[in-house]
């Protein structure tokens, strides 16, 4: 025989101590475990239930608050230490090891005769090349050559370049660079040009002594061993920012525009 109660009837046995073995009402019925299920199932028909017995989960007890700071300071201590902020700026200001070639002429085949005046007493270009032995050969030196031919300095004999070149890889030291600055004031005490060309930044940097930007060193007007400079880019970076040419041909035209007015042109 089976006991149809309901909620209210149950509540009511409950509180007066009796306890009610029979199944419950099915909207009352939990979803039964996988271990109590198996149970249920072995049990012989007909035989007396077994008394439930009450199972109390153990509740996890909250951290004490002594220990919270501890653990966000294993936290911290886990970290990688940052780098410093000093070392990662040196590191990214390093220049590349250096050495200069001595000043060639490039157009010592012009005719003096037919040299406009207005171009000056020469030039020296100073710019950072691959191949210093021949500086307009490769597509840079064409380019090179090309920028020169359009300032109509290919009609000077007095075209000089003084290239750059980095040191091989593994090189020791600095290879020179920190003697550039003293070697290229020597050479244009010698050669005493009415403009040096100052081409990129990395020539830029060995020549001046100077880490600004090359939008900067570009919009100031340089002394080189008394001599008047101009920094523009270099043919290299020309390749490949086709955008920036028509701001190195002002650079250009600065520089020309400089030694007219000193030759009272």
């Amino acid at each position: 025989m089976s006991l149809h109660l309901d909620a209210r009837q149950r509540a009511m046995l409950q509180e007066m101590g009796v306890t009610v073995w029979g199944p419950p009402e099915p909207a009352e019925v939990a979803p039964p475990r996988a271990g109590s299920t198996a149970a249920a199932q072995a049990a012989p028909v007909g035989a007396a239930p077994a008394p439930s017995t009450q199972v109390t989960a153990a509740v996890p007890q909250p951290a004490s608050p002594a220990a919270a700071p501890v653990a966000s300071g294993a936290r911290a201590s886990a970290q990688p230490p940052a780098p410093a902020a000093g070392a990662a700026a040196g590191t990214m200001a390093a220049a590349p090891a250096l050495r200069m070639h001595p000043a060639q002429a490039l157009y010592a085949q012009a005719d003096p005769g037919k040299t406009p005046t207005e171009l000056g007493a020469g030039w020296l270009i100073v710019t950072e090349s691959t191949t210093p032995a021949d500086p307009l050969s490769g597509d840079a030196g064409k380019l090179l050559d090309n920028m020169l031919r359009a300032m109509q300095l290919h009609k000077h004999p007095r075209v000089f370049v003084a290239a750059l070149e980095r040191a091989p890889a593994g090189t020791a030291g600095t290879a020179g660079s920190d003697s550039i600055p003293d070697d290229l004031a020597a050479i244009v005490a010698q050669l005493q040009p009415a403009m040096v060309l100052v081409l990129g930044h990395v020539a830029a940097r060995a020549a001046l002594g100077r880490t600004e930007p090359l939008g900067r060193l570009r919009a100031e007007m340089h002394q080189l061993a008394g001599c008047p400079a101009v920094v523009t880019y270099d043919p290299a970076f020309l390749l490949r920012s086709q955008d920036v040419k028509a701001a190195a041909w002002a650079d250009l035209c600065r520089a020309l525009a400089t030694v007219r007015a000193g030759q009272g042109g």
